[in-house]
């Protein structure tokens, strides 16, 4: 079995038996690599590799905004439904103006937010509470 099959059974196997919580993690994880790889590609005047990474951010992005629950979220589901629509803007203006500057501001966010929910996660997951998927 060769080192890619390897790491892609792993991967499958930890977002089959991860919390919701830890699938949000997983996905702000993942949503920082393809941000940093469309930079990259941006950097490089990689045009597939941008279009690609930078669908794929978008495509977490709307990901992570149609698990917000507005009603039992309150205001911080509405705060974070605002920010990712902030952000699915801007990865689309970064696409088109090819700002690798104004992405890697963006990829701070986004790290800012992996922090936090990973640290949030944590803290779940020591108290033994099953946290909601919908309030991601």
């Amino acid at each position: 079995m060769t080192y890619p099959s390897r790491a892609a059974q792993y991967r499958e196997l930890q977002v089959l038996s991860a919390s919701p919580a830890r699938l949000t993690v997983l996905l702000f994880e993942h949503l920082e690599v393809v941000m940093r790889r469309a930079q990259t590609a941006i950097r490089s005047d990689a045009i597939e590799q941008r279009v690609e990474n930078l669908g794929r951010a978008r495509e977490i992005v709307s990901e992570l905004l149609g698990t917000l629950d507005l009603e039992r979220g309150g205001d911080i589901a509405v705060d974070l439904s605002m920010l990712y629509s902030f952000l699915l803007g801007e990865l689309l203006d970064v696409g088109m103006k090819r700002d690798a500057i104004r992405l890697g501001r963006l990829i701070g966010i986004v790290n800012t937010l992996s922090t936090a929910f990973s640290e949030a996660t944590r803290q779940l997951e020591e108290a033994g509470s099953t946290p909601l998927a919908a309030s991601a």
